[in-house]
């Protein structure tokens, strides 16, 4: 699927749709995508700041799927565990950035070369729009080669 058809996709898909959360851009090969999540009051907590489960989740597919679709229909590609560290309170929007270096992709394809399970962690900072950091968020995503591919 073309990327921009896929961010389509996942901004109509309700855990963003109804929680402000908006994929802005997928590059063409999907080494790269920035989301935003707007502070709405449906989506504030008790304090008036953002809310800590949408903060998790305007980060949680991102880096399986940058992964999946850079590593091929050849691999296994799971999220397997996640965590992350309140900073500060977020008052106003904020943003996820998150940029698949190639060498970590070719570091994936040749751990994982004769089948072995590999697993790898990623981070990102949510941010405001001056850069303060909010949240950091860390994935561990795991890869294998399917057995048909080694």
């Amino acid at each position: 699927m073309k990327a921009s058809t896929f961010r389509r996709v996942l901004n109509l898909w309700p855990p963003f749709l109804f929680n402000s959360i908006r994929v802005q851009s997928i590059s063409a090969d999907y080494s790269e995508a920035k989301v935003v999540l707007r502070l709405r009051p449906w989506n504030r907590n008790y304090v008036r700041s953002q809310f800590g489960g949408n903060l998790f989740a305007m980060t949680d597919p991102f880096w399986m799927l940058l992964v999946m679709h850079q590593l091929g229909n050849d691999y296994f590609v799971w999220d397997k565990a996640g965590a992350i560290d309140f900073v500060a309170p977020g008052r106003e929007d904020v943003y996820a950035h998150f940029k698949l270096d190639p060498a970590v992709v070719d570091q994936l394809r040749a751990e994982a070369v004769d089948g072995s399970k590999v697993l790898h962690w990623f981070e990102t900072d949510v941010v405001t729009a001056s850069g303060e950091v909010i949240a950091r968020v860390r994935k561990q995503v795991y890869v294998r080669l399917k057995p048909k591919a080694r």
